[in-house]
């Protein structure tokens, strides 16, 4: 069982810097290389760090390459010597020690959208991020379904649909995740069922939207057959078990209440809490001594 954070670390007060449109229409290239450049370094300290404390799993921020789908961008940044240099040694770190990347592209990624323009720039966003954590010698990219456009079963099979219009690169990569909102784990079991992609269960979005259907925990493993290790997230509510805000920690209840649920189970467990790093750290002394 892995442990891992997303993104920044409070610690090394970790930036993702990124810049203004009209900032590269100006600058040209260079003003991206250059940033893309840096956020790679930070990547790199970040992973180094989580070495030297045992976090051998990871969430890489979307940002690291700036306006990376924009037209303003028309940079090859995927073949640029100096950016292989640097994924080629985050690569090498994360191979070496057994690490796990993943990314999870943002909330304006969405395949099952009834417009053909916003599935377009979700398909590309993808493409994006597929190339991106090939490189850094990641294996996962999380998704959730989208809306529901006042038909949710048939969002459901949109969804299915665009999704075999990926390539099989990012297939092989997709995970879908259950949502605090619309889609329920049952909901994301439908669509798995449809077009085989596995489920990052996220427990605390279950426990804010659910039909009152026990977790299937076994059905939800069984995704990830050829797929490898499953991915989970956890977070504890700002103020309640359902308010859907992300607190700065993890509780000891909630995780006991994860670790129950999986029987022993292997799976890594991404804890989406706002201190970070910091979340992970007391149960990662817990473990080691189990």
């Amino acid at each position: 069982m892995r442990l891992g954070y997303a993104c920044m670390n409070t610690e090394l007060q970790s930036v993702f810097r990124t810049c203004r449109t009209a900032t590269a229409e100006t600058q040209g290239s260079a003003v991206i290389k250059e940033l893309t450049v840096k956020n790679l370094e930070t990547t790199l300290k970040i992973l180094e760090w989580n070495l030297l404390h045992d976090i051998y799993f990871y969430r890489a921020s979307s940002s690291i390459v700036p306006l990376s789908t924009h037209p303003v961008n028309d940079w090859n940044w995927w073949t640029d010597e100096d950016v292989l240099f640097l994924t080629g040694q985050i690569r090498d770190l994360v191979r070496t020690h057994h690490m796990r990347l993943s990314m999870h592209p943002g909330q304006y990624t969405v395949l099952n959208s009834p417009k053909e323009e916003v599935v377009d720039k979700s398909v590309a966003d993808l493409e994006y991020h597929d190339k991106l954590i090939t490189l850094l010698g990641g294996t996962d990219l999380i998704v959730h379904t989208g809306g529901a456009y006042g038909d949710k079963e048939q969002a459901k099979l949109r969804f299915s649909q665009n999704y075999r219009r990926l390539s099989a690169s990012i297939r092989q990569k997709l995970r879908l995740e259950n949502d605090d909102k619309t889609f329920t784990v049952q909901d994301v079991l439908d669509i798995s069922r449809d077009c085989g992609i596995p489920i990052c269960f996220d427990i605390h979005h279950h426990n804010c939207n659910n039909d009152g259907t026990p977790v299937d925990i076994a059905a939800i493993m069984a995704t990830w057959k050829g797929f490898g290790i499953p991915k989970i997230h956890i977070s504890t509510g700002k103020e309640s078990r359902t308010d859907r805000r992300h607190h700065g920690v993890v509780s000891a209840e909630d995780f006991e209440e994860l670790l129950v649920l999986l029987k022993g189970t292997d799976a890594d467990i991404m804890f989406e809490a706002k201190l970070k790093e910091q979340a992970i750290l007391p149960f990662l002394a817990q473990l080691n001594r189990t």
